[in-house]
């Protein structure tokens, strides 16, 4: 399941808000507890403050420690209050922050559902200091978990046929061009669809096989004329 920065049907997010954070209990417990333990193996290395672009419930930010987060979704934007993150409504691309206002920007399974990504993230390169870190936790088209959930897409289920998963190569370019450049990789979820039965540890690198990828990158140096000159 997804926290969502989506702007697909913000109603819909609104009115099966409930719907949505009881899953984090109940079937997808286990599966969010494997993906929790994916992204602390990351925590360390990034700098603060923290925001959370699609904080939704605020389930993530608050296993991980983020204190702030937006979303679009006013009903889970409460219900993230409710768990002690400071949240704001809004869409990720919108201009809510100053520039450099953040050292870590996360995007936890939210970009399958932003209709605009490369502006999403033009926005968080923006908001970031020198030196800062965006997080992606996606679902890559590619592997089992990317099927699995493009055929509930197709089926029409009340999330997901808003959501657009991404392969490895689109976000790799949607990240360069938008001023980031590729740091680290940690990969989990290698059990299938409707097998997952326990908790697994993390493993570094990026694999097709896993059903969750991290992805690490650090905001670029850009000199006046565009050009790289080096990561940050």
């Amino acid at each position: 399941m997804a926290d969502l920065a989506g702007h697909a049907d913000i109603s819909v997010f609104d009115s099966r808000a409930m719907v949505y954070d009881t899953w984090f209990e109940n079937e997808g417990k286990l599966i969010f507890d494997i993906e929790v333990k994916a992204l602390q193996e990351v925590l360390p290395l990034l700098p603060k403050p923290w925001l959370e672009v699609g904080v939704g419930s605020g389930r993530f930010a608050q296993a991980l420690g983020i204190e702030t987060g937006i979303d679009p979704s006013v009903r889970l934007v409460e219900m993230a209050q409710g768990r002690g993150i400071t949240v704001f409504v809004a869409k990720g691309e919108e201009r809510s922050f100053c520039e450099e206002a953040f050292g870590t920007v996360f995007l936890i399974m939210t970009l399958c559902f932003i209709d605009s990504p490369a502006a999403v993230l033009r926005e968080a390169c923006r908001i970031l200091k020198p030196g800062g870190k965006i997080v992606l936790g996606v679902v890559l088209r590619e592997s089992s978990w990317g099927t699995f959930y493009q055929s509930k897409k197709m089926e029409g289920h009340h999330f997901y046929k808003y959501a657009t998963f991404h392969s490895y190569q689109e976000i790799e370019g949607l990240l360069l061009d938008s001023g980031f450049t590729i740091e680290k990789f940690v990969s989990t979820l290698f059990q299938k669809p409707g097998e997952v039965k326990e908790v697994e540890l993390p493993k570094e690198g990026l694999s097709f096989k896993a059903g969750f990828t991290v992805i690490v990158a650090g905001k670029s140096i850009i000199s006046r004329k565009g050009s790289k000159l080096t990561a940050g």
